[in-house]
């Protein structure tokens, strides 16, 4: 399935067999473009910036890279290859023929799935508008404003869904995707991850690193979906979203690296002063990003959630691999809960924990890319481990949402954890010196002093490739 670029907006469900649809996201578009502009990057739309932009659905060659400025990057509409004959894999549908219109008893239910997973592709681009000014390379620079743009054709994926199967309803989501923002207070994005502050790299790479993975997987459940639009759609985005966790994995591994090294260097567990960011900080600012994206799967039991597996609307991660009937009408699965000062685990129905179930997959993922950086900091011959905090440290939503709880999971009285919580949580003088390190580094192979570089460049450069070829007025 080639992509069409010789369309105003590049696509490949033959957009111009369909004069409705097409007129009607002709004319998002220029909102989008004015949307971007004013809250894309700030300072770089005129830099030319090598990235990679989708020429096909096929998983071998689908990309090609070179420079463009992000303004003229072709935002457009990319649906994975359909699978012939394919059926509802799980559900009260298991078996029957996926749906290529929505039934209409699913409409409303299809459209809040499609709204909230669409919020959050805008709202990351909001979140980073700012980082570019403070980028410690670079090729952090140029994949960054990777991140951006595929967020921004993310956006367009769902918009496409909305306005090509929820007529009028759907052009008004997709124009109230343009008008809520991240963190502001009259109109804020839809969960509330999406309207935490991203000040500086660290954030960044724990965003892309947790946050982002959360998307991997509501993604991979969604493409589990008897809609077979959606699941064709999540299934490209899923091929793209790979890149965003690489962000975050190796640069929070190259935070890690420059911090052994300087703590080799001068004999000490604190490298502030050297420039360096402190392997508790670094803990602290992981167990912030974790939690915020624990909170992300939702409650531990959920009839929303139940309701959209029965009806065959979101699969769990990797559905097929599941050894069971794939309906769990009579299934149960053990959840967490606090109960009477400690933690206890219950059986509870399986298609309630549904949530539970993602959230279980996620973490097991989440640990190990900690994994991995906790044997940089052993090969450095340094004793100390990075650790995920309990699932139920710092929760909003669900079980623990009423519970104050250590990282090591212990319950303690409320008015403890707030005299301690500096103690496991970046107090306002830590984040503000990782901001004062966060000086520009633009120079080509050269780095900030508080990141190592990468291992290789992209797409087979060398890592002093000029990745961003810098405008006037970039930093003013």
């Amino acid at each position: 399935m080639a992509i069409d670029y010789s369309e105003r907006i590049p696509n490949n469900v033959r957009l111009s067999d369909d004069r409705r649809l097409q007129r009607a996201l002709e004319q998002w578009q220029p909102r989008f473009l004015s949307w971007w502009k004013e809250l894309g990057p700030m300072g770089f739309q005129t830099s030319d910036v090598y990235l990679r932009t989708a020429t096909s659905v096929d998983a071998k060659g689908w990309a090609t890279f070179g420079y463009l400025k992000m303004p003229d990057y072709r935002w457009g509409i990319f649906l994975a290859e359909p699978e012939a004959n394919r059926k509802i894999g799980f559900g009260a549908h298991k078996g029957e023929p996926v749906w290529q219109e929505i039934p209409g008893e699913h409409r409303g239910t299809l459209r809040r799935l499609i709204v909230t997973q669409g919020d959050t592709e805008p709202a990351s681009v909001e979140q980073q508008r700012h980082l570019g000014r403070t980028c410690p390379s670079l090729y952090d620079l140029r994949n960054l404003f990777q991140i951006n743009v595929e967020e921004g054709r993310h956006l367009w994926a769902m918009v496409y869904l909305l306005d090509a199967h929820f007529g009028r309803d759907g052009r008004e989501e997709a124009e109230a995707m343009l008008e809520r923002h991240s963190g502001s207070p009259d109109n804020p994005r839809i969960l509330g991850a999406f309207n935490e502050r991203t000040p500086d790299w660290l954030s960044l790479f724990m965003f892309t690193y947790f946050t982002d993975r959360d998307g991997k997987y509501q993604l991979a459940s969604l493409a589990e979906s008897g809609f077979d639009p959606l699941s064709r759609t999540c299934r490209f985005m899923l091929t793209e979203e790979a890149h965003h966790l690489f962000v975050g994995e190796t640069g929070v591994g190259r935070v890690v690296a420059r911090t052994c090294e300087l703590m080799k260097a001068h004999d000490t567990a604190q490298v502030g002063e050297h420039g360096g960011i402190d392997l508790a900080l670094v803990q602290k600012y992981l167990n912030f990003h974790y939690s915020v994206s624990l909170d992300l799967f939702g409650s531990e039991l959920s009839t929303n959630a139940a309701n959209y597996y029965t009806a065959g609307l979101k699969g769990r991660f990797k559905e097929a691999d599941k050894n069971d009937d794939h309906r769990l009408t009579d299934g149960m699965y053990r959840v967490m809960a606090p109960e009477n000062g400690r933690i206890a685990e219950t059986e509870q129905p399986a298609l309630l924990a549904m949530n539970e179930m993602l959230r279980d997959a996620y973490i097991a993922d989440s640990a190990r890319g900690v994994a991995r950086w906790n044997k940089i900091i052993t090969q450095a011959g340094i004793d100390f481990e990075l650790k995920l905090p309990h699932r139920g440290f710092r929760r909003a939503i669900g079980n623990f949402s009423d519970v104050s709880m250590t990282p090591a999971g212990e319950i303690i009285p409320a008015d403890e954890w707030r005299a301690r919580q500096s103690e496991w949580l970046p107090a306002e003088s830590e984040r503000e010196f990782v901001t004062s390190l966060m000086v520009p580094v633009t120079e080509p192979g050269k780095f900030a002093g508080w990141i190592a570089p990468p291992a290789r460049g992209i797409n087979g450069n060398p890592v002093d490739f000029e990745y961003v070829k810098l405008s006037t007025g970039c930093f003013s």
